[in-house]
């Protein structure tokens, strides 16, 4: 089973600085890669008609998470059957609409030609959708690039929708491609060239060579790394030229089929917590090292909590797990035990969007458009529930004192009191 990491596009790294401010969210799960925010106030109670800042209407379904960068909002739908790139102001206003090539709509309920996110670092906004389609964007909206993946090295073969986001190196876009065939990452952020392209081959169980995770940027000694889930392995690249700094595997070791990662790892400090399984596996895994470091670098295992599709988010040192059904878990990232455990809401519908944690609380949207929020510093308080009225799948945004939520048909934007 062949799999391969790509790298792409150039990219400065003047605009690295400024990601990281809490008044912008340039990426999927924030300035810093945790889904969480520590500064600003953010509203508790609202529902889909009161209590908003503005409320607006999006050409197409999409799934995706918008990004936010120096009071612009961005965030693809497709527009007339295209894939599209919508940026808006800080008052719902449309500014302007992108259009590339033709739409491929989701397959799964919950799924559709947009879901990876946007992501931005100060120069320009990068874009990938199902059709295959990645794309660089000027802040006025212009094309600066555009390919499209699937026609250059085939058709990707996974199950579902595509689910990984691309991310941004000081030098280049990458993508990471992990399913049923060949697969690739990495383009240059000025040009679109390819900078590079490694194999990554491992033989697995059924559908354990796909991968719906968007890959982490960490550092390594002193130098720029990718962390990447898929293939049942943990693997750290170089960021230059790819190659393999280490590998973590084991993550299946009874061989199960249908143990694909959905969710993606979260890092704090020198440890990536890992949800695997199918909802019940999280890992403990020590960065750093060469080489295979599976006994060495795995810190602990357990086998009674975990995420198969939301990604775990990290407040104050402390990891938040949700589960697809709605049961939570505060974990201590360095012993992977629990704080506390409590839940969420039950119903038939699951918790596809990740949380988000800001001003000490957790947002969490269920796949009906039920937003919940709780208390969760020192112990777990339900506070409200707000029916946004439509499917939910992208993450909550919280960004200067404002929550955006995205469903399938409208983009919310609610204001702290």
């Amino acid at each position: 089973m062949k799999q391969f990491l790509l790298a792409a596009t150039m990219f400065l790294a003047g605009g690295l600085a400024a990601a990281e401010s809490d008044s912008n969210w340039p990426r999927w799960r924030g300035p810093r890669d945790n889904g969480s925010t520590d500064s600003g106030k953010y509203p508790v109670k609202w529902d889909a008609n009161s209590n908003l800042l503005w409320k607006v209407a999006l050409p197409g379904k999409g799934c995706s998470t918008p990004i936010v960068w120096n009071q612009r909002i961005y965030v693809t739908a497709p527009v007339e059957g295209k894939d599209a790139l919508l940026a808006l102001d800080g008052d719902g206003k449309i500014l302007w609409q992108t259009a590339f090539s033709a739409e491929k709509p989701g397959k799964h309920r919950s799924g559709s030609g947009c879901n990876p996110s946007p992501v931005t670092a100060g120069d320009g906004v990068f874009v990938y959708f199902k059709s295959g389609t990645l794309a660089a964007v000027e802040f006025d909206g212009k094309i600066r690039w555009q390919t499209n993946l699937q026609e250059r090295w085939g058709k990707v073969v996974l199950y579902w929708d595509i689910g990984n986001s691309p991310v941004l190196t000081e030098k280049d876009v990458v993508i990471a491609v992990m399913h049923g065939g060949d697969s690739f990452v990495a383009f240059d952020k000025l040009t679109g060239k390819l900078r590079w392209k490694v194999a990554r081959n491992y033989e697995t169980p059924v559908e354990g060579d796909h991968s719906y995770a968007t890959p982490l940027v960490i550092r390594h000694e002193g130098r720029e790394a990718l962390l990447v889930l898929g293939g049942e392995r943990l693997t750290a690249h170089d960021a230059d030229d790819g190659r393999t700094l280490w590998t973590c595997g084991n993550f299946n070791p009874d061989a199960k089929k249908n143990w694909v990662p959905v969710a993606s790892p979260v890092v704090v400090g020198d440890m990536a917590v890992v949800p695997y399984g199918r909802g019940d596996r999280l890992h403990g895994i020590k960065l750093g090292g060469s080489g295979d470091v599976t006994t060495t670098h795995r810190l602990w295992r357990r086998d009674d909590s975990g995420a198969f599709v939301p990604t775990p988010a990290e407040y104050k040192g402390r990891v938040y797990v949700l589960r697809d059904k709605g049961e939570v878990d505060c974990v201590n990232p360095a012993t992977g035990k629990s704080i506390w455990s409590d839940a969420l809401p039950k119903t038939k519908d699951k918790y596809y969007a990740s949380p988000t944690l800001a001003d000490g609380k957790l947002y969490a949207a269920r796949e009906d458009g039920v937003v919940f929020v709780a208390r969760v510093e020192g112990k777990f308080e339900m506070l409200s529930e707000n029916n946004m009225a439509e499917q939910m799948i992208g993450s909550p945004v919280p960004v200067s004192n404002r929550l955006l939520l995205r469903g399938v048909n409208h983009l919310f934007c609610i204001a702290a009191p």
